[in-house]
């Protein structure tokens, strides 16, 4: 048992550094600067989402979430076309007051339903998905808003194949604790530890603003 709740409690036990790394590895791989070329874009796509932590923390979420699902695969699908449409949204010039608030609102809450409900119907759990995907893409675009359209191209290419690779993994891991293990202890501590970095970001983001 105790080796089973290793891998939830290692990360449980390195959410406070990263959380703490949080500002100095920003919200992008460029350095806040706009990608120009097709591999900058592509770079600036992928590691958005790993660097951020708060939409790193709702993917995985996201996965554990579908993975009590037998149609998980397109569950997760369906949160990462919900996350390229946010951006696509944020393109066209749609404006969403305190993005990056309800952003770290909807981490906490998905970490919350992870904690003490993963029953979610399949119906419940795509609306979940396509309302945090949008929220997240929203502010995942503002990164490349204004960028030319190569390296905007390249950018949309790899935040939906970084995207859908955490989810599955995600969920093919909670999958696999879920037939090892008959209590849901694991995912209950992801979910906290979730809910966890939620409320850092959103600390982070209200304390500059009092």
């Amino acid at each position: 048992m105790r080796r089973n709740l290793r891998i939830p409690s290692l990360l449980l036990a390195s959410i406070p550094a990263l959380v703490a790394a949080g500002p100095a590895l920003a919200h992008h791989v460029m350095g806040g600067k706009m990608p120009a070329t097709f591999a900058q874009g592509l770079l600036s796509g992928l590691g958005h989402p790993v660097i951020g932590l708060d939409h790193f923390a709702a993917v995985v979420a996201v996965g554990c979430l579908a993975a009590a699902h037998g149609a998980g695969v397109r569950l997760a699908f369906g949160y990462v076309l919900a996350m390229m449409a946010g951006v696509l949204f944020h393109l066209m010039g749609a404006t969403l007051l305190g993005a990056e608030l309800w952003v770290a609102a909807s981490v906490i809450g998905l970490g919350a339903v992870l904690l003490t409900r993963r029953d979610l119907s399949t119906g419940t759990a795509l609306a979940l998905f396509a309302a945090v995907g949008l929220l997240h893409g929203y502010a995942l675009g503002e990164s490349i808003y204004g960028a030319e359209p190569t390296p905007l191209f390249a950018y949309l290419v790899g935040l939906a194949v970084i995207q859908g690779a955490i989810a599955l993994a995600a969920m093919s891991v909670a999958r696999l604790l879920m037939r090892r293990m008959a209590q849901a202890a694991p995912l209950r501590l992801v979910g906290a530890g979730i809910s966890g970095i939620g409320l850092a970001v959103l600390v982070q983001q209200i304390v500059p603003a009092v």
